[in-house]
């Protein structure tokens, strides 16, 4: 293993980086310049192991009680729209895709025609993949934008951050129905907005009880769900103003 190339800044995404860099010295991490930053700050990640922890019980018969923190480590590239590397006959080209995130980053193999989005894009929920959610935190224009973006590329194989590699048809239909439940879940938060008289904490609560707890088929843990959808909810209250 040469080369790990992060996605964006949260935790399920970066959290093995630092692990791996241990066992693989020589190993090259790339990310957008921002994550390079915010992997200095004592907050994020006290804030990274925290939502970590959840899971660490899920891991402990993995790895023989080895520390799993979450350290500061050195960004070796800093990635940027535009940037290609030559992978021994695949080239990847990295494609920034803020809106889930500022620094979200996207990797395409042109040759194959396959698609890395991680989320910069919907995540399907359930067994079947019969329901999604909506990705967008830092900005929901940048959010359509980049999935704009990424349709544009027509990808013929779509390597999702969690669970999922579509193909072909099934391809090309998860990023149209990406958009339309984007536009779907802005009118949803809207409606919270609306019912809850513009109180935004309550309009939050509404909708972690009927989207989550109601419906059950949200497989995020629920403290990461809820600072999530927060962040959505109060984006979307601010465009309003």
């Amino acid at each position: 293993l040469h080369y790990l190339f992060l996605t964006h800044s949260h935790y399920d995404h970066v959290g093995s980086a630092h692990y791996l860099k241990q066992h693989i010295p020589n190993l090259r991490i790339g990310a957008h310049s921002r994550l390079a930053g915010l992997l200095q700050k004592p907050s994020v990640l006290e804030m990274m192991n925290r939502l970590s922890a959840n899971h660490v019980e899920l891991l402990k018969y993995n790895t023989a009680g080895e520390d799993l923190t979450l350290h500061p480590f050195k960004i070796d590239l800093h990635l940027k729209q535009g940037d290609e590397f030559d992978l021994g006959g695949l080239t990847c080209r990295v494609y920034e895709t803020p809106g889930h995130t500022k620094d979200s980053l996207a990797f395409y193999f042109p040759e194959i025609k396959t698609l890395f989005p991680s989320e910069a894009c919907g995540v399907l929920q359930g067994a079947t993949g019969s329901d999604m959610q909506v990705e967008f935190l830092a900005s929901y224009q940048d959010y359509i934008d980049s999935l704009k973006l990424m349709i544009s590329l027509k990808p013929e194989m779509v390597c999702l951050g969690h669970g999922w590699v579509l193909t072909h048809e099934d391809a090309e239909d998860f990023f149209k129905r990406s958009l339309s439940e984007t536009f779907r879940y802005r009118e949803l938060i809207e409606g919270c907005l609306d019912a809850a008289e513009g109180d935004v904490e309550k309009a939050i609560q509404d909708m972690v009880h009927a989207e989550y707890d109601v419906k059950g088929d949200i497989l995020q843990e629920r403290v990461s769900y809820i600072t999530n959808l927060s962040a959505q909810v109060k984006h979307i209250a601010r465009l309003r103003e």
